[in-house]
């Protein structure tokens, strides 16, 4: 199974609502990421989701503490494992539809990332 964590980020320069959530996939030598305004809620709409640059896989170990170059604050809300339920690709880094099942937490978790055009969708099942 591959790793995942959920970070929330607060004071981030260049975020307008002054938080927000990075979902961190494992894949290969780097997580591949993405930011969350907010949580998608079982059941609740779409959240839009913006992939970021590939992050370190050392933040799939981090629990909190300040991001380096002053952008802001990180702690871990969720970490544990996932596996790819469903893909449009063999490879996560490449695909642009995927569902994921995340286990080792309360409850698992089901979400799905797909992308339209240059528009990322995240929702939870």
């Amino acid at each position: 199974m591959r790793r995942f964590a959920i970070l929330e980020h607060t004071g981030a320069p260049d975020d307008p609502v002054g938080r927000h959530y990075d979902l961190l996939l494992e894949a290969g030598d780097a997580c591949r990421t993405w930011r969350l305004a907010e949580m998608p809620v079982a059941g609740g709409p779409p959240v839009t989701a913006v992939e970021l640059p590939p992050h370190r896989l050392a933040w799939l170990d981090h629990v909190a503490g300040e991001v380096s170059g002053g952008r802001g604050f990180a702690s871990r809300i969720a970490a544990g494992e996932y596996v790819v339920t469903a893909s449009d690709a063999a490879n996560v880094m490449a695909a642009t539809r995927f569902a994921i099942l995340i286990t080792n937490t309360v409850e698992p978790m089901r979400l799905a990332l797909n992308r339209d055009g240059t528009t990322w969708l995240a929702t939870r099942e």
